[in-house]
């Protein structure tokens, strides 16, 4: 697909990346690649942003204990 064919009706684009990579042209060159984002995925072999934030393997929870503060709470002075 050329680049103003793209621009042009990117709908088109997206359908057909459906089923595969669409590689698209600038002056009959190949430029850019639209892929969806499950390909893209396993092109990576990258995991959804939310098991990428999630806790690494390995990761246990940590008991921990906070001392109680004897100093009171003051409001801020700007002085």
């Amino acid at each position: 697909m050329t680049s103003r064919e793209f621009n042009q009706d990117s709908g088109r684009a997206k359908q057909a990346a459906e089923h595969g990579p669409v590689y698209i042209t600038d002056r009959g060159r190949p430029a850019h690649v639209l892929l969806t984002y499950e390909a893209y995925e396993q092109l990576v072999g990258r995991h959804s942003v939310i098991e990428l934030l999630g806790e690494p393997a390995g990761v246990e929870d940590i008991e921990m204990s906070i001392p109680a503060s004897a100093e009171l709470a003051r409001p801020a002075s700007f002085d």
